[in-house]
């Protein structure tokens, strides 16, 4: 059994890997505003993230039975330390003067490439450090820290934005990554109880297909990650339609504040799951929380232009999150044995986050080429109405369709039995 210090060695780890991701969240976000000021278009600013995923869905099932076999702690510092220079390069072209979308878009697949390696180093790591009475707690903290990240890279990157430019954005990333090295090098030690022999390719496609079969042999996991994986695909077209309407009506600063938002009802969310009592049904909890989320925020967006209105739909479209992906977290943690996790969380993020980049590209293309020439043809009648006119009308005619689908798809999945059987 493990001793008390493991999860001393889980907050450190914790501590530091969220100052990283803190700083690597402020680029992205100071991107966008990049590429939309620059470009106006809201598919331009979907394919920064496009680029970003389609390397780490490809690479994820490999990927993770590479890292099975590989030293974790080596593995996070070389993927961060891959994606840190991808990072400095554009921080070179943006000083230059050179950069331009290709370049984004080639820069941000690379990064997408060693995070593809650093995600599963990082889910098996914190399972090793933390001892199995912990992972309720350990769930919740890493609920919080995504919050807290949420809630102040937005306002964060763009006060250095308005500053410093993308330069400033940039050089604040770097930073916090080398802070964050430095101590995983020095004073963290990740245990490799569960690192596996040989690397060749045979031992790799046979971790692969074992894998798939233990997916395969649990259909319950199976269906729990169709589930997200359709709400990952409904949730992608809001995140790419969410700046173009946002953008159209009112300031980056409204954007920021609306994000910002956003972090403060996760870390709220992410109070109150530190308390609650362990649920009978993490599965009703995961189903509720999603279906109260996507059924607010969406309509609240769609029907009114007041940012105040917009503060309260995000406060309360991401409250109940963070308790959804603790629950989550302890789901998958309690039925997949930590040898096995490397490759099946890779399984789990092809299969689960595929629908991400399909998302962005819907609802960019859904934006520029379909809902927004629709509600500004003068045909659309009442829609006006209920949506308003000119430039970010179409933008919240989808968000009215995506927050439909997002009911539906919770109502589907509540139906579905073998989840369930997941709890014992």
């Amino acid at each position: 059994m493990k001793d008390k210090k493991d999860f001393k060695k889980f907050l450190l780890l914790w501590a530091t890997q969220t100052l990283s991701r803190l700083g690597s969240s402020l680029t992205p976000f100071a991107l966008i505003l990049w590429t939309y000021g620059s470009t106006g278009s809201a598919l331009d600013t979907a394919l920064l993230t496009v680029s970003s995923y389609m390397p780490y869905i490809l690479l994820s099932l490999p990927v993770g039975a590479f890292t099975d076999r590989m030293n974790k702690k080596k593995v996070i510092v070389m993927a961060d330390a891959a994606a840190a220079s991808c990072t400095f390069i554009i921080l070179l072209l943006w000083i230059s003067g050179s950069l331009e979308m290709w370049h984004l878009y080639l820069l941000n697949g690379a990064i997408g490439s060693a995070q593809a390696f650093q995600q599963p180093a990082s889910e098996v790591a914190i399972t090793l450090v933390t001892p199995e009475d912990g992972y309720q707690k350990a769930g919740s903290l890493n609920a919080f820290s995504n919050s807290v990240i949420n809630m102040a890279s937005p306002a964060m990157a763009t006060a250095l934005y308005a500053t410093g430019g993308l330069g400033l954005v940039i050089t604040a990333d770097i930073c916090t990554f080398i802070v964050a090295t430095l101590f995983l090098v020095l004073f963290i030690d990740i245990p490799e109880e569960n690192r596996r022999g040989g690397d060749g390719m045979d031992h790799v496609l046979s971790d692969l297909k074992e894998a798939l079969g233990f997916l395969k042999k649990r259909p319950g996991l199976l269906e729990v990650i169709l589930f997200l994986s359709s709400i990952n695909f409904i949730a992608s077209i809001y995140n790419a339609a969410l700046p173009a309407m946002v953008l159209s009506f009112e300031s980056e600063i409204v954007l920021a504040s609306l994000q910002a938002v956003s972090g403060a009802a996760m870390i709220t969310g992410s109070l109150i799951s530190t308390v609650l009592p362990k649920p009978k049904s993490r599965i009703l909890v995961i189903i509720l929380s999603l279906f109260f989320s996507m059924g607010t925020e969406n309509f609240m967006l769609s029907f009114s232009k007041n940012p105040l209105i917009w503060y309260l739909g995000a406060f309360s479209g991401w409250l109940f999150i963070p308790i959804m992906n603790a629950n989550l977290d302890v789901l998958l943690r309690s039925n997949i044995p930590a040898v096995l996790q490397g490759r099946v969380y890779s399984a789990r993020n092809m299969l689960q986050f595929f629908t991400i980049p399909l998302g962005y590209l819907a609802g960019g293309y859904l934006v520029d080429d379909v809902f927004e020439p629709f509600m500004a043809s003068g045909r659309s009648g009442v829609l006006n109405i209920l949506f308003g006119t000119g430039k970010g009308a179409g933008a919240a005619l989808l968000f009215f369709v995506i927050g439909i689908l997002d009911v539906l798809v919770c109502v589907v999945f509540s139906s579905m039995k073998e989840m369930r059987k997941l709890e014992g």
